[in-house]
């Protein structure tokens, strides 16, 4: 597979969702919602965009099956699949909170497991048109200019982003418990609202490390291979390769993300 074409097809259909939802951001039409669970909201602007990036990536790769998260998946019978969040930061978009991101990724699908590896991933801000692009191998770019993950290696020197999991009591007071000695320790937690952006930034350096709970594969698949491409470290909470499985995340630095696992794992022991 030609991984730049791939990627150049992923762009496209990033850019053209992207202008739908920067037209549709100072409308009314955007708090007109349909709630999926308590704090999990859609709009007609995230189906609109998921269907805008499925014409175009069937248009030039109509074989490649598809994972979205409004439409679910097309299958898995092809050795690649796209996985595409139309909008990651819907309650940022209903609220007009600028910080929204298309986020498409395709991995390299293994067999007898649920997922494979990002290599090729997309994040575009369409408000601030803020474009992040990587690819296996290649390395990750902002507007063209290569990234690389910040320099430091340590928590205490750290500012660390989050997302807040969805209300169940168990994994909230886990959470809390998690949070509150990031917090002690860090220079700072950053809650935004879009994971896709927290690791593209991550990837930037600007933010050193992050966790979550219960995160789908649409929010995390084309941030994570930007933050390898960047030089980062991206693990579930035992510091294996199975959070697109779990949704359990860890990322950052070298350095950060282990000493992030080290109070996810301490917490969870009950030490």
């Amino acid at each position: 597979m030609d991984f730049k074409e791939l990627q150049d097809a992923a762009v496209a259909a990033a850019m053209s969702a992207g202008d739908v939802i920067v037209r549709e951001m100072s409308n009314d039409s955007r708090t007109d919602y349909f709630r999926k669970q308590a704090t999990d909201f859609v709009t007609a602007v995230d189906r609109e965009a998921e269907a805008l990036i499925l014409a175009v990536l069937s248009d030039r790769f109509p074989d490649i099956p598809v994972l979205a998260e409004e439409s679910g998946s097309s299958g898995t019978s092809h050795s690649y699949r796209w996985i595409i969040d139309p909008l990651d930061g819907t309650t940022n978009f209903i609220h007009g909170y600028p910080w929204v991101a298309v986020s498409i990724a395709l991995e390299k699908c293994q067999a007898g497991k649920s997922f494979g590896d990002p290599v090729v991933g997309v994040v575009l801000n369409p408000v601030s048109r803020d474009l992040f692009t990587a690819y296996q191998g290649h390395g990750a770019f902002l507007n063209g200019r290569r990234l690389h993950v910040s320099p430091i290696e340590r928590l205490d020197d750290s500012l660390v982003a989050t997302g807040f999991p969805l209300p169940e009591r168990d994994i909230l007071d886990e959470f809390l418990s998690v949070f509150k000695e990031i917090f002690k320790r860090s220079h700072g937690i950053r809650r935004a609202g879009s994971a896709a952006l927290d690791f593209a930034w991550i990837a930037a350096g600007a933010v050193d490390g992050f966790w979550e709970f219960g995160l789908s594969p649409w929010d995390t698949a084309a941030g994570a291979l930007l933050i390898r491409e960047a030089g980062g470290i991206v693990t579930d909470f035992m510091g294996g390769d199975h959070w697109l499985d779990s949704g359990n995340i860890a990322a950052g630095t070298a350095g950060v993300h282990r000493e992030i696992l080290e109070v996810i794992q301490k917490i969870r022991s009950g030490q």
